[in-house]
Order: C-alpha cells, then structure tokens, then sequence
C-alpha cells in the first residue's frame, strides 16, 4: 500500500456493544493502515452520528464494530441512505453481521445474519468463550480466487467462532467455512456458509468477514490482509 501524509478520504468507525469482541481493541489496530491509506479517521460509540446526514454525505467508508446493539430508525435512515449514495460500509464478525438483529432493513443491506455457533462436545465445556472455539478451514471460493480481496491467499486454518448465517444469493461469496454434524448435533450433514463476502447495495459496496472475533483472530496475517483489503474495496 502507498502511505499519504494528507488524509484524502473520510472514514468512520462506529463502535460498541459487546466487550467480548473488543471493540476498542479491534478498531483501534485498524486506525493506523486507514490514516497510512489516506483516510481521515472520526470514531463515535454509538450510530447515533448516522443521523448527522451533512456528515454521512462525506464519508467515503464507514467501519462498524457493534455487536449485540439497537438502532434507532432515523439512525439506520441514515446509514442506508450513506451506503446508497456510495459510501463503503465493511467490518468484522458480530460488530458486522450481529448488529441490529431486530431490523429486517439492516439484515437486508447486510446480506447475511449470525444465527448460530456450534460448540465443543459438552463434556468439554466450562462456560466461556472458549466452549464456541473450533478448528475449521476457512476456503477461498473461485470467484474468491480471482477477487482484489482474497487473491493470492490460500485456504487457511483457524481455531475461533464458527459463524452459521443465514443469507441470500445476491452476495458475491469470497470464502466458505463448513460446520460438520457430530453426535450430539441437531443437524444431520455438514453445512457450508459464506465467510467473507461482499455485496454491492446502491451505489455503495459492502464487506462482510465473519472470522475476527477478537484481536488475536484479526491479527491473523491471512484475517487481517483480507479485511485490510475489503476495507479498501469497499470505500468509495
């Protein structure tokens, strides 16, 4: 990447929700590369500032980090708004794809909802984060291998929250994870889902990649390079 000492673009982080996925953490490793790419940074705790529709008309990318939250409808008004006029809007895990669960309109932008993940055996459960963290592959897709994002990455491994999301067709599908069915699964085959993916909504762009509970899965060097590229792609 060509490093600009003179911010070009505007970028917004918005952050919050569960602290289990470190949301500071998380973003804060990322305002580095944005301001290293030209990108002015502003960040706000809540998506309140999504109402502020003078400013959304500036931001060519919006970052958001909030899992587990409530949006307002003059505040979702605003962020579709911004993302149909071409603003990029891109994150991580559930501070992406388990936002605003009570809004069909937000899900429907996104192109994909966490609806599950699966845990270890249940003997070998103590309660914690832990008890969801599973070995898993995650696979580049054809499309995935000839896309800016993830070409030139491998498949590779990971030991993390599996996400199982419920989605659509009009994604363009970059990478799949695949959950086995065990013993003491409801379900009775493996059943494979996208992993990362965009999505183009409007005028604007929209990446989704679901590996990135924490920081040290977004420290990843394949997690990282990917979602370094998707936050680029996305940006108008």
């Amino acid at each position: 990447m060509t490093a600009a000492t003179d911010p070009t673009r505007s970028a917004l982080i918005v952050r919050g929700g569960w602290d289990g996925h470190q949301p500071v953490q998380t973003t804060d490793s990322m305002i580095p590369f944005l301001q290293d790419n030209g990108f002015s940074v502003r960040v706000e705790e809540s998506p309140a500032v999504y109402t502020d529709a003078d400013y959304m008309g500036t931001v060519d990318l919006i970052l958001q980090t909030n899992t587990m939250n409530s949006i307002a409808d003059d505040e979702l008004a605003g962020l579709q708004a911004a993302v149909l006029g071409g603003a990029g809007l891109g994150g991580w895990h559930g501070g992406i794809v388990d936002s605003y669960r009570d809004s069909a309109d937000y899900l429907h932008m996104m192109g994909g909802q966490f609806a599950h993940h699966a845990a270890k055996h249940p003997a070998l459960r103590t309660g914690e984060q832990s008890d969801n963290y599973l070995p898993f592959t995650v696979q580049i897709t054809p499309a995935g291998r000839a896309h800016p994002i993830t070409r030139g990455v491998a498949d590779f491994d990971l030991e993390t929250e599996l996400y199982w999301v419920l989605t659509d067709e009009h994604n363009e599908v970059l990478a799949t994870v695949t959950q086995p069915a065990r013993p003491w699964d409801a379900w009775h085959r493996p059943v494979t889902f996208p992993a990362i993916w965009t999505r183009q909504w409007g005028k604007g762009r929209v990446f989704v990649s679901t590996p990135g509970h924490t920081l040290s899965i977004l420290d990843h060097p394949d997690v990282r390079a990917i979602v370094q590229r998707g936050l680029l792609w996305a940006a108008r």
